[in-house]
């Protein structure tokens, strides 16, 4: 029984201290007046009686009435019931009071008299009833009943109601019914619920649903459940109230355990600034106190919102649960919403009662907590059951085995207080249970099965609230309640005496009565209803149904249980081939468990012993195992392996064992604590549970089995109070020992696990391991998570970084200690065993160190595991090896190729091997890892120059289970488009590691050029200076010396001499004025040497002689020469009639560092004008020509950008002197007639008297022929494309261009604007028919003779001039800057780093976002122009940047694609020698080849060109002699630093090197690394591997590509590459291998051997195993040449003779019946086709050649096969994979043929093949094996022959003849003369055919 009401109080206003308006609270008088001893007075309950402030008020106000929830200091909740009305104040009391407060404060008073003086006011008064039952109605009656007596005057005494009210009591539960009455002839009846565990609700749940609405109550669960702070807003208390109430019911099993103040009041507003969560609720008026807090949860009940702060995320309810309630609630909350569609809706839906409805919404709730901890029996462990069970929850079991880890609510909701709460609560097996215990143990699989349904939803739900509401109100037939109420309107009343002063001594006495009764009565036994609690289902049977359990196929667990069993078995090969399979398998849970289950069986008596090689396996299969278990171990998987690493041992020597947690400790899961309180508590419950089944002794033993934990400790519950005191204490000290037996047997656990094998290495629990989020790493709400605490104890943040090998045991103590501290305190061991403890666990520590210390030592002397030998790479001559190999891992990068990605095959990558360090390459060589691909060898290497990028990296932990963690890794990149990621291996020291890098370093980056692999090559260190001899002939070295000498002097010279001007710097060799001089050039040269040097005088004395016939034979002279562009005579005197003469003022290299010595430049022009000239130019370099067109003799030049003082000399002041003769006035002067020169060259300029009209100039690309264009667009509208399209309209009247456009991508082709036509040279509109210009032709602005190409931003404000002849073309270019950042850009497409999710679109992305095509295309675009305006006899000047990268692209790619010398090998050598090397482009700088040049990084000018030529090559595969390889080949070498090349900035260095002319007699040296083209010559006599044979030039073919994007395609180079051989580019070291392969293949002829062969993207070398047709059939040329014993003919000289032979023939054969061949060879289609057309490719796509030609020739020619079968392919040329022979004999028979030299005649089986054009012998006619092969192709001849010695006798001399073939003669004899005659007819008609 309790009391209804513990205390009722009177309070009444009183006026506030200062005597403001605002008054306070004060207790008039309370009841009793001593407070009860088991529930003192609760304080400030004046304050809650008005909780917005106590205040008068004018008018009479209505009584209210609500309750207040205060809580103690012991979380008992107290239910104030306020009842107030209001009373008159008189004047009088006022005044009274206020007298009190005047002494303090004196001007106030007069204030507040004057404000009330004039109405009567009113204060409030309250009276409050205390109790600690919630019985809102009851209270309201009483209190009620009270005013009524007193506002009524009946005459019931006051005190008399009062005393019975103070002592009614009631029984607390149990569905009890019970009539009190006050003694004022009422009666009421107070109904307790059935079960007091359920909360009450009345109907304020269905309330707060109908104020706020589904979803918003749904976010205010959460976020009560996840602990945010929630505030409840209303202008009614009494609803704040029941809100709360609501949502405390809601919550149920769970119970809120944070502030809870449903009505606070306006004094303790600060509350709500509190750190810790609560739910409370304020006035509205106060709503604007509440907008500040940032971290709170506002729902406002009036207005029906709630408001989320940005900064909080309220985490929801895992779906499909949150779905699922929302519709059960929609169901009862709106039964209409399902019939709302119905045509037919039901006449009338009967919607619940709200007192019906509020248990239907929380009979939702309970079945959704009911789901959401289905289960959670079965994850406590019961670790004590005397004297009382203590409990814990195993959190992460829970998790994991919902499926729910990841989940955002309900780990939340598990590691609340709330949760804590509920596990002491309901975790005890033997309680009362209630509705929950019951719905969570047997209802759970009717909820899974109703899930579907709506129907069997909303019944389960109503049933529930049946049992909800019937708790409520057991007794539905209620007498009525009878209490009087007062007569309306009553408080209106004017003349109310204030309520009464009550007598306490007869309430007193009252009281103290009933308390006397209550003692003398026996106390009342409330029944026990204790049961054991049932568990319910286990949750994996839950949750199976789902199929959450992850699906894992059975072959997979097979593979893991087949290697386990191979391991132990010995069968050590099988179990390496599937070990990868089964560590690809740990990801998924069930393989793990079964690897745990599966080595479990293998150890008996807690020890397997192990050999070295299993302990090995056994040891990777558990670390592959735990790295993917998180640090909590949710499933499990770490815990079932404890026991196992302690047993799984190897001995290592006599007495010393090494078990397998040494190896297995770099995993999070050992580092956490909660992880060891789990497995900790788990086996406490084991042993306990074992200590009582073992006690029951042996009989029915199987039964005892079955029982879980809980239930013995139910049943041990029950038992408990029945047994003896001596028994409770065996059992409690039983249970202390084996709680404490554990406690010892875990802190040798963890120390095993927690000390590291080397302790020196401190690598315990790296940072990573308290690195991990909050969540993981917060405990099960009993501790601060591991992280605080190892802060605390640590002042590092890493938990345990530097710390050294004394610390390792020091920190593993202490965190023993905190554990055991923990557990022990948990489980109630005895203080004395927990000091125990405490002093054993150093002791344990120490002694598991010392143990260590041995294994560890043994452990080092072990021999390594067998790993696989390191392969020697093969070295090119002269390459020597820096660093011998390094054992490291090569790791996959995002290529996906070698990991067998998208196209699948074999995981090459990652590898195992060594990296090499040589002079040259950096190189791996290894084999992979994956044992199914174990014997082939992966190669990956680059030149150590081509390195631009080296940096450490970390991988991520799951890349390989070889490569232990901590070990150094590097990525190289390289811009040869490769790139190495190496882990080096455990073996390596970290010192090599760094010396590795160091070397690298040193060698990518040499103090000068001379350190270079080219230059150093084969040199053994030679003593540094050799004895001078005297010379008698000047030889060349010191030629060139004095040479560079002179121009040293002469330059420093020339710079003091003429301060004007100061050059720019020369950034390669520091400024100019400082040489690298050699000392004795120090004297200061005379003033007549320096006039004399750059005198205009060509004169050259005979000391310089020499040098000059050097310059002579250098390649631009050469070229000069062919292009008829000026001779140089033996007197160097100038024939007048030419336009051009050769200079020689740059002979000293004077004028200008980086051009040439010899310079092409107009006759008229003096040497001493050109050195003015060239200072308006940048660098010097000055406008020189490069190249003539022989048709139209428009020239192309050649200059740096100009000055801006030039540009103003030369366009600004023209029209207007500047006052005063300038220097720079003259020069500029000079550059314009420099220019005028240029022009006046041209001999059509000439003619024309220097009106330059062109009206009789017609070129085959003005006149409309059909063939260009179709092709390609007229010149105006390119050059509409490059200027980016304007329209005419826009261009001012002296037509300057638009500028080309950065991104240029236009493809419109109409010729529309007056440029194009201007460019043109006619009116497009009004040509006339023969071409003459129309009437209109004086209109036309003239053509200019001469087009500046210049950037748009140097040429700023330059106004043309009408009379000129030139004009500019302002046009923007990309800067090296750009380059640099695209080529950047474009490795990371082609080699990324990493693996990204979708390489296929990450590729095209990278590419596009690399803008690397739009610089090619943009190159195109301009050479394209640059082609036309040549072409239509304008000349053009190339003047852009510094005159050495894009003006040398542009340059060289006009040359290429006007010129089809330049398209030859030798011409092509010719142009790179002359437009790169001679004029300059710094190799060294863009290179960046140098340590001077490191800064300036990887710019690859020269890459780019070569690309460009790529591009051209692929559209026009038949005007080039050289094929793609070629390119590739010169792309790799010129960064690669093999050859001498490509190494200097200019042939100035290169002389001062002495570089430029080897002298003759050093030819003999190490020739190989002095020029790549020597090199190249050598290889192409040997193979045609850089010969294309498709060329067929046609003469004096101009090539126009298309430019657009879409028209250019990525460079294999770029993409590909060879894992089998490495790059193909060093040709030496390519060659060995296969010829070894071939040669292992020989011997087991007699087997049928297949001739397919495996061919792998990324590793084979496709152009070797699968050659084209063409190199195939040379290749078995040269072997059959081989085989015979002839000399082998030169390749070349073989193609030439086929195809002369062909020539002849397709002369021969006038009726158009050509072979496909002669049209590959000797094609004269239009070229437009034949760059669509045939198309074999260099990598050798298939060894087929269709060529299906759209042209007359190939229809009307006969297909060979002799069938007429239309227009099928012309040929088939020799397909490799033909095996079948029979299908193409076209006729058969025996012949006898003579063997070679000495050999006998032998009857042989003949096959004449049309098809294959071939005649094949076998030894007889059933023989499938061909002996021979004569090709048909090679015959010679058919002539009648004579029988020679050994021939067949009996035979006709007739019937002999002989088949003359290139290389040999056949001597042949038939059976008789009629088949002689018939082969030979059929021989003849086959050659013909050809």
């Amino acid at each position: 029984m309790a009391r209804l009401a513990d205390y009722f109080v009177v309070v009444a206003f009183a006026p506030g201290k200062r005597g403001s308006g605002d008054g306070q609270g004060q207790i008039l008088q309370r009841f009793p007046e001593k407070d009860w001893e088991d529930n003192p007075f609760p304080q400030g309950i004046e304050l809650f009686c008005q909780p917005s402030g106590w205040q008068l008020f004018g008018e009479r106000n209505a009584p209210t009435f609500f309750i207040a929830v205060l809580t103690d200091i012991n979380s008992e909740r107290h239910y104030c019931a306020c009842f107030t009305f209001w009373e008159a104040v008189e004047a009088t009391q006022l005044q009274n009071c206020l007298r009190k407060v005047e002494e303090e404060e004196e001007e106030m008073v007069e204030e507040v008299t004057a404000l009330i003086q004039p109405a009567q006011l009113f204060a409030p008064k309250s009276l409050v009833l205390v109790s600690r039952l919630d019985h809102a109605e009851v209270f309201r009656n009483c209190l009620g009943l009270v005013y009524t007596i007193y506002v009524d005057g009946l005459g019931t005494s006051l005190e008399t109601v009062i005393g019975s009210l103070l002592t009614c009591t009631i029984p607390i539960t149990g569905g009890a019914q019970r009539t009190i009455s006050l003694g004022a002839g009422d009666r009421q009846v107070i109904q307790t619920p059935i079960n007091d565990s359920l909360p009450i609700s009345n109907c304020s749940v269905a309330l707060l649903f109908r104020q706020l609405g589904i979803t918003n109550v749904l976010g205010l669960f959460c976020a009560a459940l996840t602990e945010h702070k929630i505030l409840f807003l209303s202008s009614s208390y009494q609803r704040l109230t029941d809100a709360c109430r609501a949502l405390l019911a809601l919550m149920f099993p769970l119970k809120y355990s944070f502030t809870y103040v449903p009505i606070l009041p306006a004094q303790l507003l600060e509350v709500l600034s509190t750190p810790t969560p609560f739910i409370i609720g304020v006035s509205s008026t106060f709503q604007s106190e509440t907008q500040e807090l940032l971290d709170v949860i506002i729902a406002d009940l009036d207005g029906g919102t709630v408001t989320i702060p940005e900064c909080i995320h309220i985490s929801l309810l895992p779906e499909p649960l949150l779905h699922q309630t929302r519709e059960a609630l929609s169901l009862v909350l709106d039964p209409e919403l399902e019939m709302a569609d119905l045509a037919f809706p039901p006449s009338t839906i009967s919607a619940s009662s709200l007192k019906m409805q509020d248990k239907e919404i929380r009979a939702v709730f309970l079945r959704l907590f009911a789901q959401l901890l289905q289960g959670y029996r079965w994850c406590l462990h019961i670790i004590r059951i005397h004297p009382e069970p203590v409990i814990r929850f195993h959190k992460a079991a829970f998790l994991g085995q919902r499926g729910l880890v990841e989940d955002d609510f309900l780990p939340k909701v598990l590691e609340g207080m709330a949760f804590a709460g509920f596990v002491t609560e309901r975790g005890p097996p033997y309680r009362d249970t209630d509705l929950f215990d019951e719905l969570v143990a047997n209802e759970a699989k009717r909820m899974q099965a109703d899930e579907g349904s709506k129907v069997r939803v909303l019944r389960h739900i109503k049933e529930l609230a049946e049992q909800l509401y019937k708790n409520e109100n057991p007794y539905p037939a209620v007498t009525m309640h009878k209490v009087q109420k007062p007569t309306e309107g009553c408080h209106l009343r004017l003349h109310q005496r204030p309520f009464p002063r009550l007598d306490e001594g007869t309430i007193q006495w009252i009281v103290d009565q009933a308390t006397a009764k209550l003692q003398s009565a026996p106390p009342l036994v409330r029944a026990e209803k204790k049961c054991m609690v049932p568990s319910g289902p286990p949750l994996g049977v839950l949750m199976e149904r789902h199929g959450i359990v992850l699906a894992n196929s059975a072959r997979r667990l097979e593979v893991v249980r087949n290697c386990i069993t191979y391991v132990f078995e010995g069968k050590m090969l099988e179990a390496k081939k599937l070990l990868p399979a089964v560590l690809r398998a740990m990801k998924s849970r069930a393989a793990r468990q079964c690897l745990t289950q599966e080595l479990n069986l293998h150890v008996q008596q807690n020890r397997a012993v192990l050999d070295h090689q299993q302990f090995d396996f056994i040891v990777r299969m558990m670390n592959c195992c735990l790295q993917d278990c998180s640090a909590t171990d949710e499933h499990g998987v770490a815990a079932t392996l404890l026991p196992l690493v302690t047993a799984f041992c190897r001995k290592l020597s006599p007495g010393i064992t090494q078990f397998a947690y040494s190896c297995v400790q770099e995993h999070l899961v050992w580092a956490t604590i909660q992880f060891w309180e789990a497995m900790f508590y788990g086996d406490v419950q084991n042993h306990i549970r074992a200590l009582y089944v073992e006690g029951n002794g042996e009989e029915n033993h199987s039964e005892k089995e079955e029982k879980s934990a809980l239930e013995i400790a139910a049943g041990q519950c029950r038992l408990w109070p029945t047994m003896s005191r001596e028994k409770q204490l065996e059992l409690i000290q039983k249970e202390e020992s084996t709680v404490f037996s554990q406690a010892i047997h875990y802190a040798n656990r963890m120390s095993y696990l927690l000390l590291p094998l080397d302790a020196s290495k401190s690598r315990l629990l790296r940072g990573s391991g308290f690195g991990g989020d909050a969540e993981s790493v917060s405990n099960s709400f009993i501790t601060n998570s591991i992280a605080g605490s190892v802060a605390d104890s640590y002042d590092t943040e890493s938990g345990f970084e530097d710390a050294e090998s004394s610390d390792v045991a020091n920190y593993v103590v202490r965190f023993i200690n905190r554990f055991v501290d923990k557990v022990c305190t948990e489980s109630g061991v005895t203080n004395e065993h927990l000091k125990g403890l405490h002093v054993m666990i150093p002791d344990i520590v120490q002694m598991h160190i010392e143990t260590l210390d041995a294994v560890h030592r043994e452990s080092k002397r072990l021999p390594p595991i067998q790993k696989p030998k390191l392969l020697r790479p093969s070295l090119l001559v002269g390459e020597e090896s820096v660093m011998d190999g390094l054992r490291v891992y090569l790791m996959p990068d995002g290529r996906e190729e070698a990991a067998g990605g998208s196209i699948g095959g074999p995981p090459l990558l990652p590898a195992e091997g060594a990296v090499f360090l040589t002079t040259y390459r950096i190189i791996f060589k290894g084999t992979p890892t994956d044992p199914l691909v174990g014997e082939q060898v992966v190669v990956r290497s680059f030149p150590i120059a081509s390195l631009t990028k080296e940096e450490k990296i970390t991988v991520q932990a799951q890349v390989d289970q070889f490569i232990q963690e901590g070990c150094a890794q590097l990525q190289l990149r390289s811009c040869t488009f490769q790139l190495l990621r190496i882990a080096f291996d455990e073996e390596v020291a970290s010192e090599s590691a760094e010396t590795f890098r160091k070397h690298l370093g040193k060698l990518r980056y040499p103090q000068h050029v001379s350190d270079t692999f080219a230059f150093t090559v084969g040199q053994s260190a030679k003593p540094a200076l050799q004895p001078k001899a005297k010379e008698k002939n000047p030889s060349l070295r010191t030629i060139s010396r004095n040479l560079v000498k002179n121009a040293k002097k002469t330059i420093g010279r020339q710079y003091v001499t003429r301060k004007k001007y100061t050059p720019p710097s020369w950034e390669h060799r520091g400024s100019q004025q400082h040489f690298p001089e050699d000392h004795e050039d120090e004297i200061s040269v005379s003033e007549e040497m320096d006039k004399g040097t750059l005198s205009s005088s060509t004169t050259i004395r005979p000391s310089d002689k020499m040098t000059m016939s050097h310059l002579v034979e250098r390649a631009c002279c050469r070229d000069y020469q062919r292009l008829g562009l000026g001779t140089l005579s033996s007197s160097l005197t100038r024939s007048k009639n030419e336009p051009f003469r050769i200079s020689t003022v740059n002979r000293m290299y004077a004028i200008c560092r980086s051009y040439p010595g010899l310079l092409i430049v107009p006759q008229s022009i003096q040497d001493n004008t050109i050195q003015r000239i060239s200072r308006c130019y940048r660098q010097n370099r000055f406008p020189v020509v490069c190249w003539r067109n022989a048709r139209t003799k428009a020239t192309l030049l050649r200059s740096g950008g100009l000055h801006g003082k030039g540009v103003a000399g030369l366009f600004k002041s023209q029209n207007t002197p500047a006052p005063g003769p300038s220097q720079a006035d003259s020069t500029s002067l000079e550059q314009e007639k420099y220019l005028q020169a240029v022009i006046n060259s041209m001999p059509h300029y000439a003619e024309a008297g220097g009106r330059n009209t062109l009206s009789g100039f017609t070129s085959a690309h003005m006149s409309g022929s059909d063939s260009s264009e179709k092709r390609q667009p007229k010149l105006g509208s390119l050059m509409k494309q490059v200027m980016g399209g304007k329209d005419p309209g826009t261009v001012s009247r002296g037509g300057k261009w638009g500028s080309i456009r950065a991104s240029g991508r236009m493809s419109n082709y109409a010729l529309t604007t007056e440029i194009g036509s201007r460019l043109a040279g006619k009116e497009l509109l009004s040509t006339q028919p023969n071409g003459s210009p129309s009437e209109a032709s004086f209109l036309r602005q003239h053509r200019a003779s001469l087009y500046i190409i210049g950037d748009k931003s140097q040429l700023r404000g330059v106004k043309p001039d009408p009379l000129q002849h030139w004009e500019v073309v302002p046009i923007e270019v990309f800067d090296a800057r750009q380059v640099k950042s695209s080529f950047k850009k474009l490795m990371k497409a082609c080699v990324p780093s990493t693996p990204s999710p979708e390489p296929g679109v990450a590729f095209l992305r990278s590419l596009e976002e690399s803008e690397w095509l739009v610089q090619i295309h943009k190159i195109l675009q301009i050479s394209v122009l640059v082609v036309e305006l040549l072409d239509t006899g304008s000349s053009v000047l190339v003047s852009l940047e510094d005159g050495w990268d894009i003006t040398t692209q542009l340059v060289s790619l006009v040359q290429l694609l006007s010129d089809p010398y330049y398209r030859t090998l030798e011409g092509f050598r010719l142009l790179v020698e002359k437009e790169w090397l001679s004029f300059g482009h710094r190799f060294s700088h863009r290179g960046a080849q140098t340590l001077a040049s490191q800064s300036s990084g990887f710019t690859p000018i020269f890459l780019q060109f070569l690309d460009c030529v790529h591009q051209i090559h692929l559209q026009f595969p038949m005007e080039f002699e050289f094929s793609q390889y070629f390119l590739k080949f010169l792309s790799y070498h010129y960064v690669s630093s093999r050859f001498r090349t490509f190494l200097l900035d200019s042939d100035y260095e290169r002389l001062e090197l002495g570089l430029l002319y080897e002298e003759k007699g050093e030819r003999k040296g190490s020739q190989l690394s002095r020029s790549i083209w020597d090199y190249v010559e050598r290889l192409n006599k040997k193979t045609p591997i850089f010969f294309n044979y498709m060329y067929a030039p046609e003469d004096g073919e101009v090539l126009r590509p298309y430019s657009n994007i879409s028209n250019l395609k990525v460079w294999d180079y770029y993409t590909q590459e060879t894992l089998a051989e490495g790059p193909s580019y060093d040709w030496e070291l390519v060659q060995c291998p296969a010829e070894e392969l071939e040669e292992a293949t020989l011997p087991d002829t007699n087997a049928p051997q297949s001739r397919r062969k495996i061919i792998w993207p990324c590793y084979s070398n496709r152009s070797r195993t699968e050659p084209d047709a063409i190199s195939r059939l040379l290749e078995e040329l040269q072997s059959l040449e081989m085989e015979l014993g002839q000399v082998p003919e030169r390749w070349k000289d073989m193609w030439d003779k086929v195809k002369a032979f062909q020539r002849a023939e397709a002369q021969a054969d006038p009726s158009g019946r050509m072979g496909a061949s002669s049209l590959l060879m000797a094609s004269s289609l239009p070229h437009q086709r034949r760059s669509l057309g045939v198309y074999l490719q260099e990598s050798g796509v298939s060894s087929t050649i269709n060529l299906s030609l759209d042209n007359d020739a190939s229809s009307t020619s006969t297909p060979s096969s002799g069938k007429q079968g239309g227009r099928k392919s012309t040929s088939t040329l020799y397909s490799q994979f033909q095996t079948a022979e029979s299908e193409n004999r076209s006729y058969e028979g025996s012949l006898y043929k003579k063997g070679a030299f000495m050999k006998p005649w032998k009857p042989r089986w003949f096959v004449l093949d049309k098809t294959k054009h071939q005649l094949r012998y076998y030894d007889s006619r059933l023989d499938t094996e061909c002996k021979g092969v004569i090709d048909l192709a090679e015959v010679e001849s058919i002539t009648p022959g004579t029988p020679t010695m050994g021939a067949p006798k009996m035979v006709d001399e007739k019937a002999f003849f002989d088949l003359k073939t290139t290389k040999r003669v056949y001597n042949f004899c038939a059976q008789d003369v009629q088949l002689a005659q018939q082969w030979i007819d059929r021989i003849q008609s086959c050659l013909s055919d050809a």
